[in-house]
Formats: structure tokens, sequence, C-alpha cells
């Protein structure tokens, strides 16, 4: 080989090792870029996470304030679904406050508890049949959706009239069986006997989970009068949405005073209410709080569920992100 040729293979051969080690720094480069960014985020998301459990306590003693405050009551006054922005070292958090127990509590279709055992309650179900009403579900699948609710949830195997156990869930595509225990989340009602997207869909924004199975506490100050089907449901069969609407709309400025005045307004003072009386409330225990942070470029998302009966209030649940529809 002469001379000339060899002095080009060598340098076919330096230019290939500086490609090579070209390309090796350039992805060791792009590797470390995203290890720096990943680092950046985690520290963050961190930063957010503290952030939000500062932002928790400051909706504690917010809600503290609010309940015992020593008025009896709870209205919408300046509270209410309101959101408050709060500056926070290099971003901002946003924090919104709602009534958590303004909504039908999925739980108290039965009565008890998981130790002692779960039995149906039929207050419960034809609240919830008759929330399913009000808000556009017909009659027949209303009925369907609230008999299977409760044996989805009492203790025990054996189906009401139009509910479902085992045996219908064993014929899925995928078989499963009833729970038999109290929901942990609003998404598995979608696993109840004739509950259909379209009808998980309309419900949503209407029911609840807590961690009781008692009575939803429903505060009529804090009732927006789009939420008249929360007052319907309380008189299954009697109370028609219109009336309950306009018993809203006619709400004193400062709210009612007590519980038995709402009940003697002319609309509402020849129902047969049973159960109800003790239901509604003027305060309110349950408390919803959802937290937006953003900081250095992260988001992070929390909502979260207090109870106000303990003194001081307390978090009895938290999810972090959006909420799962």
């Amino acid at each position: 080989m002469s001379a000339g040729r060899e002095q080009g293979s060598a340098l076919l051969t330096v230019l290939l090792l500086v490609g090579v080690i070209g390309a090796m720094a350039a992805l060791a480069l792009d590797r470390l870029k995203t290890s720096i960014h990943v680092v950046a985020n985690g520290v963050a998301l961190d930063q957010a996470r503290a952030i939000a459990l500062a932002a928790e306590a400051v909706a504690v003693t917010r809600i503290d304030e609010l309940t015992k405050s020593g008025s009896g009551k709870a209205t919408l006054a300046g509270w209410n679904g309101r959101s408050t922005r709060m500056p926070v070292p290099g971003g901002m958090a946003n924090i919104t406050i709602s009534d958590g127990g303004n909504c039908f509590n999925l739980n108290s279709v039965a009565q008890g508890d998981a130790i002692s055992g779960l039995s149906l309650r039929p207050a419960g179900v034809n609240q919830f049949r008759a929330l399913m009403e009000a808000i556009g579900v017909p009659d027949e699948q209303a009925r369907i959706v609230s008999a299977s609710l409760g044996d989805w949830v009492d203790s025990d195997r054996t189906p009401v009239p139009g509910g479902a156990e085992d045996e219908v869930y064993a014929q899925a595509a995928i078989p499963y069986r009833a729970a038999n225990t109290m929901l942990a989340d609003i998404t598995e009602m979608r696993a109840v006997a004739g509950v259909t997207p379209a009808i998980y869909d309309r419900l949503r924004p209407w029911v609840c989970v807590l961690p009781t199975t008692e009575l939803s506490p429903i505060n009529i100050n804090t009732l927006g009068t789009g939420q008249a089907p929360l007052v319907a449901m309380l008189a299954p069969d009697q109370l028609t949405l219109d009336s309950a609407r306009g018993v809203l709309a006619g709400r004193p400025v400062d709210g009612w005073a007590n519980v038995q005045e709402f009940w003697h307004s002319p609309a509402l003072a020849s129902l047969q209410i049973g159960d109800a009386l003790a239901q509604t409330r003027v305060e309110t225990r349950w408390f919803n709080i959802s937290l937006d942070i953003q900081i250095a470029g992260a988001e992070l998302s929390e909502h979260g569920l207090i109870d106000a009966k303990s003194a001081p209030a307390k978090l009895v649940s938290r999810n972090w992100g959006d909420p799962i529809g």
C-alpha cells in the first residue's frame, strides 16, 4: 500500500473516531440535560407538596374559624366555592373550600359499619332514587341503580327486588363480585349493576363518598338554587323540583335560623319528612378543599375532605392529582 493510501486510511479512521466520540458526547450531554430536568422537577414537586401541606393547615384554620364562630350556622357568604390565591416562594397557590356534605352520600344506602355488619337502609335507597329522578334519570333505571347500590354496600348476599348480588356480576364478560362493604371512592359506582356511562356522568356532580353511612348532612343554608334536586330527594315522591327550587329562592338573606324554620316553609309544611328533619342542617360538618400549586414550572393538584366535627378540624382523606372521572 502506498504512503498516500495509508495516510488516507488513517485520516478516515480518525474522522470516524471523531464522529463516534461526538455522537457519544452529544448523547451524554442529552442524558445529562434530561437528568438535570428530572432532578429540578423532583425538587419543584417536593416544594409544591410541602406548600400544599401548609395550605391544608391554612384551610383547616379557616374552617375552624367558620365552624367555631359561635353563630351556630354556616351560610354561603364569603367562602363556599370561592377561590383564594396565595403567593408562595417561586409561584402561586390557589385554595378553594366548599361544602362537602351537600351531595348524596353513596354509603348511606346502608346503615351500621363494616365490623358489626351493614344492613340496607330503605330511606337512603329511596333518596338516591328520588335524586336520580330529579336530575332526569328514567324512573325504571333509577329504581334498578338505587336497589343495586344498596345490595353493593350491604353485608348480605341476598338481592332485594330490582337489585343485584354476585349472581349478576358473575355473568359479566370479566366476572366479579359485589363489594358488600362501604365505597371508598365515587368511581366504584361504575361497577354497580345498571350504572351506564351516561348515568354515571349525570350522577357524578351530585354524589359523594363520606367515611360514614349516615344520611348526607344537607346544609340548607349553603345550597345554591341549582342544587334543588338535593332538597327534592329529601321528600321522595312528595316534593317537586320546581317547589324545591322555589324554597331555596325564598331563603332569608342571612339563611334559615334553624331547620324547623326551613321545614315550616309553605311548600314544605305538609310533607311527611321522617329522617329528613334530623338530616338537614344549618351548619356544615364536611368540607372539600381543592389546592392547585404552581411553582418553578411544576404543577400539583390536591383534593381533600375535612371533618369539622372534631376540635380542631382534621383532614380525613387526600388525593393528589386531578379527580378520577
